[in-house]
């Protein structure tokens, strides 16, 4: 489980945070669609939860080219590209893990 997780977190910066702070900044998702509860917990309200939710399958669904393979790919499938290249190297077909470097 750990090990999914280490894999996520090289891409956290660009796969997610990248994508909430452009929905923020675009105004996709505005301040007064959020619930703040009584324990401090913030929410998304309902029809701001489908619309995140919308745009996070649009967004898998835009293409990019890999930067270590060079082929175009869904943004939605480069955990599963980063992780079979981890699966090479591991194995020793690699003589490094490439990470995911992007702009």
């Amino acid at each position: 489980m750990s090990l999914a997780l280490d894999v996520m977190e090289e891409l956290r910066g660009v796969f997610a945070d990248r994508f909430v702070l452009r929905l923020i900044n675009r105004q996709v998702i505005k301040a007064d669609q959020f619930v703040m509860a009584e324990s401090g917990a913030v929410t998304l309200k309902d029809d701001a939860r489908k619309l995140f939710l919308s745009e996070w399958q649009k967004r898998k669904q835009e293409q990019i080219v890999h930067p270590y393979l060079g082929e175009k790919i869904m943004w939605g499938l480069v955990p599963f590209c980063q992780a079979m290249l981890l699966a090479r190297y591991l194995r020793g077909d690699l003589d490094e893990y490439p990470p995911f470097l992007w702009k």
